[in-house]
Formats: structure tokens, sequence, C-alpha cells
């Protein structure tokens, strides 16, 4: 599936967003990816994909935290 192969394509890439619009861009793209394959997966119920879904949220995770920044700062 396509879906599948740009979700793994995310993945993997190197991570390394350097400015704020970088990151929101990325935060975008992994979350439709991860809405997307929630569809998919309500219908299939295939483990692959809930732990798809989970390494993904992980990287979104990653991102926002970024993006909201320390606090006091």
């Amino acid at each position: 599936m396509e879906l599948i192969e740009r979700a793994l394509e995310f993945e993997t890439r190197k991570t390394s967003y350097k400015t704020t619009n970088e990151r929101i861009v990325a935060s975008r793209i992994v979350k439709a990816l991860i809405l997307d394959i929630n569809e998919v997966y309500k219908e299939s119920k295939d483990a692959e994909l809930m732990d798809l879904m989970k390494r993904l949220t992980v990287i979104k995770r990653k991102i926002e935290k970024r993006l909201k920044g320390r606090p006091g700062s």
C-alpha cells in the first residue's frame, strides 16, 4: 500500500527539523498519516498498523514538544 510506504519513508527519514516552519509541516504530515492509517486500521484491525501508528505518534510528540519550547523562555 502506498500509505504504508509513505509512513515508513517518513519514519526512516533523517529528522533534523531546524526551522519552526519545517517542524510545523512535519507535524501536519505525520498527523495526516496517522489519521489515514487509523481509517485503514478500523476496517482491518491489523496489529502491524497499530504498531506503525504508535511509532509515528512518538515522532509527532517529539516534534510538537520542540514546537512548544521551554516554559518561561
